[in-house]
């Protein structure tokens, strides 16, 4: 328990923390060496903390796992037993704890979104408690790739966040994103925000200034996506994330496809033509479609993916699969595709004909 008393007030005391590693014992020395003179947290043995950054002791770990899974425990039945507001923080302080030493420990997350829930409505600070907890996932997915506990949790925070702060989730989860394209957990997010900004967007009181933003939100989507799959070559998420987007333009911004407008109220500046669209996604895959290097596999998967986005795309507009034919040589379509999936030779001639 002291160990978790002295890792809790290290948290506590420098709440910038932003990575936590486990370190060897036999390193503690080099650190403590290293920023002598410095202002890190170090008691030379089990913890060091520096620049909002946190090693704890190997060592450490097992006795500090066991002491935070009991004190959360405790604080769970005495909270369920009581129903005292004041037992929130220790919920909240022990969850924290143990989930940082076990990321994917699920009735820890679950006690969270009970917290959260029961103070959403009597809490006037419920959006810095949202930031905050958004914040704590994205540390801990730093840490423990593609965790779905820990990425379902902060799709559940959308629900609670206001309008402003979904947007500001949407700019500031960029950079993070951006880092690490093929964790497909982080679009799922964005997708989830997105999806928020379209709900909000139909409200009676949505103002026609709204719509605009809205429809420049997904525009920047777009490019940015865009940009993306060209940096970072045959990156499957990415490719997923330009399929919802697609269909976001299709099911909500169209009234109709050859005249598309978010809504009735727009600018004719806001409006997305048809084939102005159509002829964007067919130009990423002519850049996309070229493989400089048959032993290099990731761009026989860009180009596997290209292709199967633009049949997709075909599929889902399927009254319109003529102006398809007319823009885009199917052929080579075929060709491609039974070129870099040749096992899949069969359902490509079933599906292009």
């Amino acid at each position: 328990m002291d160990l978790l008393l002295q890792f809790q007030h290290i948290l506590e005391s420098d709440p910038l923390i932003d990575e936590m590693g486990f370190v060897h014992p036999t390193q503690f020395a080099t650190l403590t060496e290293d920023s002598t003179g410095d202002t890190a947290i170090s008691d030379g043995t089990t913890f060091w903390c520096r620049d909002h950054k946190l090693g704890v002791s190997t060592q450490a770990v097992l006795p500090l796992y066991n002491a935070a899974k009991r004190a959360f425990i405790a604080a769970m039945e005495e909270y369920k037993r009581l129903g005292d507001d004041g037992l929130e923080s220790e919920v909240m302080k022990h969850s924290r704890a143990l989930l940082l030493l076990s990321s994917d420990f699920g009735t820890a997350w679950n006690s969270r979104r009970w917290v959260i829930k029961s103070i959403s409505g009597k809490c006037s600070a419920l959006q810095e408690i949202l930031g905050k907890e958004s914040e704590l996932v994205e540390k801990i997915a730093e840490r423990s790739k593609m965790n779905y506990r820990a990425w379902n949790h902060r799709c559940w925070l959308v629900s609670y966040m206001t309008r402003e702060q979904v947007l500001h989730e949407l700019k500031k989860s960029r950079n993070w994103v951006a880092l690490h394209v093929a964790d497909n957990c982080c679009f799922h997010y964005r997708r989830r925000l997105i999806l928020r900004i379209l709900k909000d967007s139909k409200l009676e009181n949505a103002s026609p200034g709204y719509f605009v933003e809205v429809s420049e939100v997904w525009k920047e989507e777009l490019d940015w996506n865009e940009m993306l799959i060209k940096r970072y070559i045959g990156r499957e998420a990415l490719w997923l994330h330009r399929r919802f987007l697609s269909l976001c333009w299709m099911k909500q911004f169209a009234t109709n496809l050859h005249d598309v407008s978010y809504h009735s109220e727009l600018k004719t500046s806001t409006s997305i033509n048809f084939n102005s669209f159509i002829d964007n996604e067919l130009r990423l895959l002519n850049s996309c479609s070229t493989i400089p290097d048959n032993d290099f596999e990731d761009f026989q998967a860009q180009a596997s993916y290209s292709a199967t986005y633009i049949l997709w795309l075909t599929k889902q507009i399927p009254e319109f699969w003529f102006e398809f034919q007319e823009k885009l040589a199917i052929g080579n379509l075929k060709t491609m595709l039974s070129k870099v999936c040749p096992e899949r030779s069969l359902l490509w001639d079933s599906l292009i004909d």
